[in-house]
């Protein structure tokens, strides 16, 4: 599931990619008995898989709850820094047909560059599978290019932090009603730009990446929300979007921290209700304990 409460209005000066709007239901109900042998009926996260091919070429498949693909596949290729530009990319076209139906075929998604653009892509033959919920690959070396990331002198206050989790808390979710998923939101201040949902945190990055591109939007002043843990991917994602805040309702890990104490990245998290913990970059944070 994925809202856009705050969609830009500026005029967009670069061609973008064509996609398609392909939608498949983000739940599917299931028959299931309780603890004392009654049936009845809920709700579960219709994971499925997504074969994308880049000019014709099988690159990778990814599991996923299909709610905004095409945005998906974008970030992908931006997030595994696959492409350069976004401008480089002539159309993105998802088909869930192909995979319908119980252990079907994965859905296809076809991605054309431009002619001018010249892609030229080559598998790694080392594939990092990272902690990523779903086996989230990343292709070569995941620190190749950290040193090339400057981000941008951006704070964030307490209060907007409050603001940020209750926005959180008052979405209405896939996970509300079926459980098992991931949400991340992009917000600007305490104001809720996207919120998306997926099988795996680095899926739903992705998303928000690709939609930050799509529209022509930075992350200067934005903080990104991870319902999930930040691991090394986690916030490598979000400094290639160029966000310096990034707030988790769990916690992080070693190489997480390591990662964003040389980015200078303000990692906060455990952040439920008024609590928190600010694990890096306490400089970015604006302290206000009297809201505590």
């Amino acid at each position: 599931m994925s809202v856009v409460l705050n969609a830009p209005t500026a005029a967009q000066v670069m061609p973008k990619p064509r996609i398609t709007h392909a939608r498949a239901p983000l739940t599917r109900s299931v028959l299931v008995c309780n603890e004392f042998g009654e049936k009845s009926e809920t709700q579960i996260p219709a994971e499925r898989a997504l074969t994308l091919y880049l000019d014709k070429k099988e690159l990778v498949t990814l599991m996923t709850l299909g709610g905004q693909a095409e945005l998906l596949v974008l970030g992908f290729l931006r997030n595994q820094r696959l492409i350069d530009s976004v401008d480089q990319i002539e159309s993105i076209t998802v088909d869930w047909s192909v995979g319908e139906g119980e252990m079907g075929e994965p859905g296809v998604a076809a991605i054309k560059t431009r002619t001018e653009a010249q892609v030229v892509i080559e598998r790694s033959a080392d594939r990092v599978v990272t902690t990523g919920c779903g086996q989230g690959s990343v292709f070569g070396d995941l620190m190749a290019h950290i040193d090339e990331i400057e981000l941008p002198s951006a704070h964030i206050t307490q209060s907007q932090l409050y603001g940020l989790v209750n926005a959180i808390r008052l979405q209405e979710t896939t996970y509300k009603s079926s459980g098992s998923v991931h949400g991340c939101a992009l917000f600007q201040g305490d104001q809720m730009l996207m919120f998306v949902e997926d099988v795996g945190r680095h899926n739903a990055v992705d998303t928000i990446a690709g939609w930050m591109w799509m529209n022509d939007i930075d992350g200067q002043d934005k903080v990104f929300y991870t319902t999930g843990r930040l691991t090394s991917e986690m916030v490598i994602k979000s400094a290639q979007m160029g966000i310096p805040v990034v707030v988790s309702r769990s916690g992080i890990t070693q190489m997480g921290l390591d990662i964003a104490n040389h980015l200078g990245l303000c990692a906060i998290g455990r952040a439920t209700n008024k609590r928190f913990l600010c694990f890096s970059g306490a400089e970015r944070f604006i302290w206000q304990p009297e809201l505590a």
